[in-house]
């Protein structure tokens, strides 16, 4: 290499050095992560307990164009953690763009369950989802769907990776869906055909091995739960998905879902609505309940100028929080996506977690740092 060659090699690796400084040292998130909240702080100081992973996108909007800024602090498709109810946003994506390629039903159509007392509609178990995490109405959806068709909708709107393979609230592995019972008028029913899906194949991840121990049949074992059966949908996906229902307008036609106006409003009503809406007891489902960004630590209620569209998910010690936030009043808006896994003893299934002591806490300091920095953030 000539002298010539080799001193633009240098500038040119030094210009890169210092632009990866430059945005290192300008990274939002690293700065809110930095924060001395003690909620913030001791998760910080212990971050391999926690196994904290994060995603942050600032949003510009200049004339009729939106811009996305992601930001992320351990994100990693190959370390594994558990979703838990976090799945029940795509399938209930799923089931609203499966019941608009049916002219005879839609979101009102009543139904149950072949074997199931509940009589419902598609609408209902939907807000239900959103409102309370309901695993009931969860179930009913995936019945409607099966497996196969919710990983292979996801994959072909280029929400990846993702895998979706058992019911929530119940240790069944059924593989095989139930039929629907589904009202065509006050007088008419048609029942579904079940489907036979794929049987999961064990994941292969990072940490699909957790803590030393865990409870089955009140036994205690003494050897890491394996999660390698489980539902997989890390912070990639569900952000992808969480993008393309807030502004389906960034995407291209082939990624969007097929969702018309008025699902969409109705989907996104759904996201926001509180318990209280839906006539849940507001002492044991405040405002908070399902909101853990801002307003998980507190039973204060939520202003009206801030609307939260969101999917929490709870379970196994680990909590996790996809939401898009807007206050109208002072023209913030923002997308976080974040997990943390609350397990000191390392023990699963023995409900001994730390989601009021140190998860929830975390999560809701973290959404009020980030919802600061953007109220002051030049846009």
């Amino acid at each position: 290499m000539t002298k010539k060659y080799l001193s633009w090699a240098i500038i040119l690796w030094v210009l890169m050095a210092s632009c990866t400084q430059e945005r290192r040292e300008s990274d939002p998130l690293q700065k809110v992560l930095q924060s001395e909240n003690p909620d913030i702080k001791r998760v910080m100081d212990s971050l391999e307990q926690y196994e904290v992973q994060i995603r942050y996108t600032q949003i510009d909007r200049r004339n009729d164009s939106i811009f996305f800024s992601d930001y992320d602090f351990q994100v990693d498709v190959n370390n594994y953690f558990y979703p838990a109810s976090t799945v029940k946003f795509p399938i209930a994506v799923l089931a609203l763009e499966r019941l608009r390629s049916i002219d005879s039903l839609n979101m009102n159509t009543r139904f149950y369950i072949e074997g199931d007392s509940v009589e419902t509609t598609f609408a209902n178990e939907m807000l239900k989802i959103f409102a309370v995490s309901d695993n009931d109405a969860n179930n009913r959806l995936l019945e409607y769907l099966g497996q196969d068709a919710i990983n292979l909708g996801l994959e072909r709107k280029g929400v990846v990776p993702v895998r979706i393979a058992h019911r929530l609230g119940t240790h069944t592995e059924e593989v095989t869906t139930k039929p629907l019972i589904i009202y065509l008028n006050d007088s008419t029913t048609t029942t579904t055909k079940p489907s036979i899906n794929s049987e999961p194949i064990p994941l292969v991840l990072n940490k699909v091995r957790k803590g030393s121990g865990y409870y089955e049949d009140d036994s205690l074992v003494k050897k890491p739960f394996d999660f390698g059966r489980k539902n997989y949908y890390p912070i990639q996906a569900q952000h992808g998905l969480l993008k393309r229902i807030i502004f389906p307008q960034n995407f291209i036609e082939k990624d969007r879902f097929d969702l018309n106006e008025e699902d969409r409003t109705f989907l996104l009503n759904a996201m926001q609505t509180l318990p209280k809406n839906l006539g849940y007891d507001p002492v044991e489902f405040y405002d908070g309940y399902c909101k853990y960004f801002m307003f998980g630590d507190t039973k204060d209620p939520i202003p009206d100028t801030i609307k939260i569209y969101n999917k929490i998910g709870f379970a196994y010690g680990t909590l996790t929080d996809c939401a898009y936030i807007t206050d109208t009043k002072n023209k913030v808006e923002f997308m976080m996506t974040a997990t943390i896994l609350v397990n000191k003893d390392g023990i699963f299934n023995d409900d001994h977690y730390e989601y009021d002591q140190v998860g929830i806490p975390f999560l809701a300091a973290l959404g009020r740092e980030i919802y600061q920095l953007e109220l002051h953030r030049k846009q």
